[in-house]
């Protein structure tokens, strides 16, 4: 599974794609088998994936400092390679498991 998120991290056009691509499946199924609006699952996926971005965010980071390349006139303390498009994969992933879960949890708790 790390193999093919780095494989489909590539490029731009490829990390966004699967983003687009399992984000609206994400949803499609959240509004398809809970019954939600497709307004309040966008929402609540967004709501889901930012929060879930910033959890994410710091795994795998490497300071200048820890990889021994310092780039003259940064703070040392900076991320040397942030691997942000993996991580925007990772986020999608993550967030649209918690949507299902979330959708389905809703009825349950009279919502």
């Amino acid at each position: 599974m790390i193999n093919l998120v780095k494989a489909l991290s590539g490029s731009l056009w490829s990390t966004i794609a699967v983003v687009v691509v399992v984000s609206g499946l994400a949803v499609t199924a959240a509004v398809q088998a809970f019954g939600l609006r497709v307004s309040g699952g966008l929402a609540l996926y967004f709501v889901i994936w930012w929060i879930l971005l910033f959890a994410v965010l710091p795994f795998g980071v490497r300071s200048q400092v820890e990889s021994g390349d310092v780039v003259q006139g940064s703070e040392p303390g900076a991320p040397a390679l942030p691997a942000l498009r993996e991580k925007a994969i990772w986020t999608t992933l993550v967030a649209s498991v918690v949507l299902v879960v979330v959708a389905a949890v809703f009825p349950l708790a009279g919502l």
